[in-house]
């Protein structure tokens, strides 16, 4: 008989005016992906596409098929709204 041990980690998100930090259980070796789902956040921000934003742990971009430790806090990244360079210029501009 083999047990599954449970860690607790965080699904993090923010748009401009929330951010939800959700802590939830999942088994020992679950996915980002797993963990993300398991949260609701989905639900809460429907407007989240896996398939397009990035995701990461504490800053470090990931993949969805990573696996969570004991504490991770999951991120998921809002996609940029001004490439970088052109906010660099535009405040270089004014």
């Amino acid at each position: 008989m083999s047990t599954f041990k449970e860690i607790t980690v965080e699904v993090a998100y923010a748009t401009r005016e929330i951010q939800r930090i959700l802590v939830i259980k999942v088994t020992e070796g679950s996915t980002i992906e797993t963990a993300i789902e398991r949260s609701g956040v989905l639900d809460i921000f429907p407007e989240i596409d896996l398939m397009k934003q990035s995701v990461g742990i504490f800053g470090r971009k990931k993949k969805l098929s990573d696996t969570v430790s004991e504490g991770d806090r999951v991120e998921i990244y809002r996609p940029l709204e001004i490439d970088p360079k052109e906010a660099r210029r535009l405040r270089a501009g004014r």
